[in-house]
């Protein structure tokens, strides 16, 4: 960078953050822009009376609520730097922050006393470097003489702040997937039942998500080179998806889900309604218990919802794929039961529910009388016509 030139950093509220300002010639002192923030140069005077001012008003708008939102105690103890107990708290604070809502791994702890103001500067040092911080003041130099002055203190709390509002305004932007939290569950559990198919013992649950599916490789190699060849197929999904195709499968397959829960509740709605029409006999009432004994068990079974999801479509083979028609002979000698051989005699009245569908019965017809209908029609027709 040029001489006279200096990069600014925007100071405002994280509903209005927005970039720093482009490179400007050095004009000797802080720099208003717009309403809500000020520009912090690297490496000039600050202006004293604004500085302090601007700088209590950012922590108060970051949430800290602690004895350094007022000016003077700031002043004070960021003049004493890592020597104060108040300072070192409030970057303990403002890391912590940081921590909640990115991935930073340094930390640091407030001191107990002056004796304690190296360790800290070595602690920070950590952060400063971790976070990539551009101002040479934190992190050039001697380490336990970088916090002893008023400018690097301010400096550093300008940097940690402008850091967390950034950070959150990022965590805040992040567009929520529909049903991500469901979606890392299933995947955690279908990690977990492959395990347990495989045998892999539970402590390496624990283990890193690529190592463990480094496992799960090397023991799903190792069952398939003992198999012959016949015993499995290719699987029906060979090529690999986009994102967006991965996307409309998701929407087809909630399609197909909505589907068959539907139909199922119809089915399970007739099914009870079936059922507790042999309640009403006399013989029924006597073994209602025995009957419920019996019915409930098979009617616990019956789930509207299905466990059908993504992982079956990736583990579905080749094999899967065949259709068989439900009334061919070879279908029905494996389907077929005692009860579809039982004819039922007599009409089999209409279960209705087609209204729209149902004809008017024909009339009845009945004998013509004998008499003299015919001949007074022709009688009158006649007429007619000599007139």
């Amino acid at each position: 960078m040029e001489n006279g030139a200096q990069v600014g950093v925007l100071l405002v509220a994280p509903e209005t953050l927005h970039e720093a300002n482009e490179e400007r010639p050095n004009n000797g002192g802080i720099e208003l822009a717009a309403e809500s923030g000020i520009i912090i140069p690297q490496g000039s005077t600050w202006a004293e009376g604004a500085r302090m001012a601007e700088v209590a008003q950012m922590l108060r708008e970051l949430g800290y609520k602690g004895p350094l939102c007022c000016e003077k105690e700031l002043e004070r103890s960021a003049k004493l730097g890592a020597a104060s107990q108040h300072f070192t708290a409030l970057c303990a604070w403002l890391v912590s922050e940081l921590k909640v809502v990115s991935s930073m791994v340094e930390n640091i702890s407030p001191t107990e006393g002056p004796e304690d103001a190296e360790t800290f500067q070595l602690e920070m040092s950590g952060v400063v470097n971790e976070l990539h911080c551009p101002y040479t003041a934190l992190t050039t130099g001697d380490v336990t003489c970088r916090l002893t002055n008023l400018d690097n203190c301010l400096q550093l709390l300008v940097f940690l702040s402008t850091e967390l509002q950034a950070a959150r305004i990022i965590s805040n932007r992040k567009v929520p997937v529909i049903g991500s939290e469901k979606g890392n569950t299933e995947a955690i559990q279908e990690l977990k039942w492959v395990g347990a198919t495989l045998g892999i013992q539970e402590y390496l649950l624990g283990v890193p998500v690529a190592e463990y599916m480094r496992i799960l490789q090397n023991k799903i190699a190792e069952i398939t080179a003992a198999l012959p060849d016949s015993s499995w197929s290719s699987p029906l999904l060979k090529t690999e998806l986009q994102p967006s195709q991965w996307e409309k499968l998701a929407d087809l397959h909630c399609q197909l889900l909505g589907e068959y829960e539907c139909r199922m509740r119809m089915l399970v709605t007739r099914f009870d309604v079936t059922v507790q029409s042999f309640y009403w006999s006399e013989r029924a009432k006597e073994l209602g218990a025995a009957m419920k004994e019996v019915f409930w068990p098979l009617r616990q079974s019956l789930k509207t919802e299905s466990d059908i999801n993504m992982a079956h479509l990736l583990a579905a083979r080749e094999e899967d794929s065949r259709i068989l028609h439900t009334c061919s002979a070879v279908f029905r000698q494996n389907t077929q039961s005692s009860i579809n051989k039982v004819l039922m005699t007599g009409n089999v009245p209409d279960r209705g529910g087609r209204p729209n569908e149902i004809e008017p019965p024909m009339p009845t017809w009945t004998k013509r009388k004998e008499g003299g209908g015919g001949q007074q029609w022709w009688g009158k027709r006649n007429k007619r016509r000599k007139k």
